[in-house]
């Protein structure tokens, strides 16, 4: 669906955009084309007073932990550089943001975003991040069966592989929510919110 509106009650998600992912091979856009099109996303949700979620996945150094299907074992998974799980600096900083910690593919499934977009009445999520087909499209899934309003940014999402991508957005998105740009939900945001 083509973007139409943004509820009173809409936060922005922002999937896994943090140091250990900044230089991941990414179709059909690289992340830090993602980066600076999710901080102007988030500058304007703050700007209208509209909380901005930043999602980061973390896990056991020694991996037992790893999300199972990741073709990761604990005894394969490769150390990580010290800092590698947090929000990246373009995104960080802001004490006004809810950061949430997930150890799975989507932010709902062992965390409590759900209960903490409740509380704040929100209603609507506008998703960004990376991957496209993994961490955005399994919350965009989760939020939908939660039942919430879903808008996907698609130029501030990308993936490992431009074909998940462009399938995500095309085949599986719009059986989901409403899709649109950056530019046009920050312009149907200044529209639509005080």
């Amino acid at each position: 669906m083509a973007l139409t509106t943004l509820d009173a009650g809409t936060a922005l998600v922002v999937i896994d955009l943090q140091n250990g992912l900044r230089h991941a091979p990414t179709a059909p856009y690289p992340v830090p084309e993602v980066i600076t099109r999710t901080a102007e996303l988030a500058d304007a949700f703050r700007a209208h007073g509209a909380p901005v979620f930043l999602v980061r996945v973390t896990g056991a150094p020694d991996g037992w932990d790893a999300t199972p299907g990741r073709n990761e074992t604990p005894s394969a998974s490769r150390a990580r550089p010290e800092g590698w799980d947090q929000v990246v600096p373009e995104l960080a900083g802001h004490p006004e943001d809810i950061t949430v910690t997930k150890r799975t593919w989507g932010a709902f499934h062992g965390t409590d975003l759900d209960l903490l977009l409740r509380r704040r009445g929100i209603t609507q999520i506008v998703v960004t991040g990376v991957a496209t087909s993994i961490g955005v499209e399994s919350t965009a899934r989760a939020a939908h069966e939660h039942d919430y309003h879903v808008t996907l940014a698609t130029d501030a999402m990308t993936d490992l592989d431009a074909e998940a991508h462009r399938n995500s957005v095309e085949r599986i998105f719009p059986r989901l929510g409403e899709r649109g740009t950056a530019a046009e939900i920050i312009e149907l945001l200044a529209r639509t919110r005080p």
